[in-house]
C-alpha cells in the first residue's frame, strides 16, 4: 500500500502544465539520529492560503524553515515556481518571512523599517516613499510613521512586520505563527485582516500555526503533521467533516470515536468512526427517528458551559464517553449532571476513519 506521504499531495484544482508556486519531493531533514521530515511530497498553488497545522515537534517548522533556506533538506528537492532552489541561500529565493516576534529594528521607526528592504536594493529614494506610504495605507497604520516600535500595540507591529514582508513583493510570504503573541480577541481580529491582505495582494502564503481554529479560519488548504508526517491535506471542511485519520480526527475540535461492538450496534459496522460532538442530540421521547438516525441510552457526565454553548460528556452503557453540545438559547429544556437522557445522530454524519 503506498503511503499518502509518498505521494504528491496536489491541489484540488491543479492543471495539467501549471507549475505550483512550491513543489517538495522527497523532502527529509534529519538532525542526528532524530528524522524531523519523512519523506513529504507536496504542491502549494500560487495565490493559495496554505497552513501548516500540528502539534509541537510534528515537523511543520521545520518544513517552513526549509523552503525560507534557513535549514537545508537531508534529501529531496524544493521548487519555487519551478526554479530549483534547494542549495539557494534565504536571500536567493523570492520568498518572505514573518516571525512570531516580528523582528522589527528597534532603532527605525515605523517607515524606516518598512523601506529597510528597498533600501537594500537601492530604489531611489522617491519611489521608496510612494511604495512604503501605499503599504501602510494597506495596514491602515499611515498615522504611526514615525512612530517607534516601542510605540506601538501588538497588532501594529504585527501589521508593520507584514508591509514590511510584503513590500518586496516575494512569490511567497512565509508566516512563522505571527499571531500567537497577540490575546485572543486581538488574534481573531488580525486572522480576519491577515486574510483580507493575503486577498488583496494575491500572493501566496504558507503559514505554520499550532491552533486548530486558526488554520481552519484562515486556510484554503491545510496540511496536518503528525511525527514528521502530513497525515492529511484538504480544505478546512474536508478535514473537519471527513478525517482520515484517529489524529486528525481527534486533533481537530472535539469528536466521539466510535468503534467496536458499539459501531457495530449503533451504525451497522464494527469499523472505527468520528462523529463530531454537534451531530449528536438529545431525542425528544415521543419523536419519531429519521430515516437514518438511530439512538442509544447515556447519561450525562460533565456539564460545561462555554458561552454560546454548552458542551456535555454523556457515559453510555458499554462505557464509552459521548460528547455533545447544545446551542444556548435554542431550548428552554435544562440538561443537568446525572440526569438520564437518549441521545440520537444521524447515522451518514459518522464518518469512518
Amino acid at each position: 500500500m503506498t503511503s499518502p506521504q509518498s505521494q504528491v499531495l496536489l491541489p484540488p484544482d491543479s492543471k495539467a502544465g501549471v507549475r505550483p508556486a512550491i513543489a517538495l519531493r522527497g523532502i527529509e531533514k534529519t538532525f542526528g539520529s532524530f528524522t524531523a521530515v519523512k519523506n513529504l511530497n507536496l504542491d502549494i498553488s500560487s495565490g493559495e492560503f496554505f497552513s501548516l497545522l500540528g502539534p509541537s515537534g510534528s515537523g511543520k517548522t521545520t518544513v517552513l524553515r526549509m523552503i525560507a533556506g534557513f535549514e537545508h533538506p537531508t534529501a529531496g528537492t524544493i521548487e519555487l515556481d519551478g526554479e530549483d532552489v534547494t542549495k539557494k541561500a534565504p536571500f536567493e529565493r523570492a520568498v518572505n518571512t514573518v516571525f512570531q516576534d516580528y523582528a522589527l529594528f528597534p532603532h527605525l521607526s515605523v517607515a524606516q523599517n518598512v523601506e529597510y528592504g528597498l533600501k537594500l536594493r537601492k530604489i531611489p529614494r522617491a519611489e521608496r516613499q510612494r511604495m512604503v506610504a501605499e503599504s501602510l495605507e494597506m495596514i491602515q497604520l499611515p498615522h504611526v510613521a514615525k512612530r517607534l516600535p516601542s510605540q506601538l500595540s501588538g497588532g501594529q507591529r504585527q501589521r508593520v512586520a507584514l508591509a514590511r514582508a510584503l513590500i518586496l513583493k516575494p512569490q511567497v510570504l512565509l508566516l512563522d505563527e505571527p499571531l500567537g503573541a497577540l490575546d485572543k480577541q486581538l488574534r481573531e481580529q488580525m486572522q480576519i485582516e491577515l486574510k483580507q491582505i493575503q486577498r488583496e495582494v494575491g500572493i501566496t502564503f504558507v503559514f505554520v500555526t499550532h491552533d486548530q481554529e486558526e488554520a481552519l479560519s484562515l486556510s484554503d488548504r491545510v496540511a496536518v503533521f503528525n511525527e514528521g508526517n502530513i497525515d492529511q491535506v484538504g480544505t478546512p471542511a474536508d478535514l473537519y467533516q471527513r478525517p482520515t485519520t484517529r489524529f486528525v480526527a481527534s486533533f481537530l475540535g472535539h469528536t466521539n470515536l466510535i468503534e467496536g461492538q458499539l459501531a457495530q450496534d449503533l451504525i451497522g459496522s464494527a469499523g472505527t468512526f468520528s462523529l463530531r460532538p454537534e451531530h449528536l442530540r438529545v431525542h425528544q421521547h415521543g419523536t419519531a427517528l429519521g430515516e437514518h438516525h438511530t439512538k442509544l441510552r447515556a447519561t450525562v457526565r460533565e456539564v460545561v458551559y462555554t458561552g454560546s454553548c454548552t458542551r456535555f460528556v454523556a457515559a453510555t452503557p458499554s462505557g464509552t464517553d459521548l460528547i455533545f453540545q447544545e446551542l444556548n438559547g435554542a431550548s428552554d429544556r435544562q440538561t443537568t449532571r446525572g440526569a438520564e437522557i437518549e441521545l440520537e445522530f444521524d447515522r451518514r454524519n459518522a464518518f469512518p476513519i
